[in-house]
């Protein structure tokens, strides 16, 4: 579905179409097992011509996963019809939105994440009516932010982040906060396809130690470890 859609979909969504898990990471998913998740990126816009991203950003009190922004999404339910029913009532549980004011649009290639053992769908999608969201869920939700996507392409607000396992990764430091792993990586990719990125500074490059951030265990691929979180992020 197309019709009606603001300009600015074009080029991303014609690039998407053809898009492979390996233009997002080099990591291929398994033949067999893993989670089956989803998450869902939305997008949308608060004036004509100026779209942006929904965004929420984990409670610091979390187990895994303390502080780190990240798409809605989550581990399948058995009654899930498919990935897009998945994101949908995942973003509908953990922020309120209303799932008849999304129009999916298509599906990105699955997406493996070695250290909670998840294979991703992201779900590309249209917010067609935007509404307020909020934190539904606060012991696991802190806040919810709408990141204008030419604050994401500004230079200024993009670097790279090394982790204390020596992986290294785009990132985004945007409306107080920092963007980094499995959202980051999606987010870089779709700025990229859609022909939105501007040149910045790679070697712009920011060490997680010490900052007020839990990194998940084994983010480095070689040494992942399992955690028991339902929720999405790397």
């Amino acid at each position: 579905m197309t019709a009606g859609l603001p300009g600015w979909w074009e080029p991303l969504l014609t690039r998407v179409s053809t898009a492979r898990s390996e233009d997002f990471t080099p990591i291929r998913p398994p033949s067999s097992g893993g989670r089956a998740s989803a998450v869902l990126v939305l997008m949308g816009e608060e004036r004509p011509g100026e779209p942006d991203l929904l965004i929420l950003q984990r409670a610091a009190t979390m187990r895994t996963h303390a502080g780190q922004p990240a798409f809605p999404g989550g581990a399948a339910d058995p009654e899930d019809r498919d990935p897009a029913a998945t994101a949908l009532r995942e973003a509908q549980e953990e922020v309120g939105l209303d799932p008849a004011t999304a129009t999916v649009l298509t599906t990105l290639p699955e997406l493996y994440i070695p250290v909670s053992r998840f294979v991703v769908t992201p779900v590309l999608a249209w917010w067609h009516a935007p509404h307020p969201v909020w934190p539904c869920q606060p012991a696991e939700v802190a806040r919810v932010a709408r990141l204008p996507i030419a604050e994401l392409v500004d230079p200024a607000n993009r670097l790279r982040v090394r982790h204390p396992s020596g992986w290294v990764g785009d990132a985004f430091q945007v409306q107080g906060m920092l963007v980094w792993g499995f959202t980051a990586g999606v987010i870089s990719t779709l700025l990229d396809m859609a022909g939105w990125s501007v040149p910045w500074d790679p070697g712009r490059v920011l060490g997680l130690e010490g900052l007020d951030i839990l990194p998940p265990r084994g983010s480095d691929p070689a040494t992942a470890a399992p955690t028991a979180s339902d929720e999405v992020v790397s």
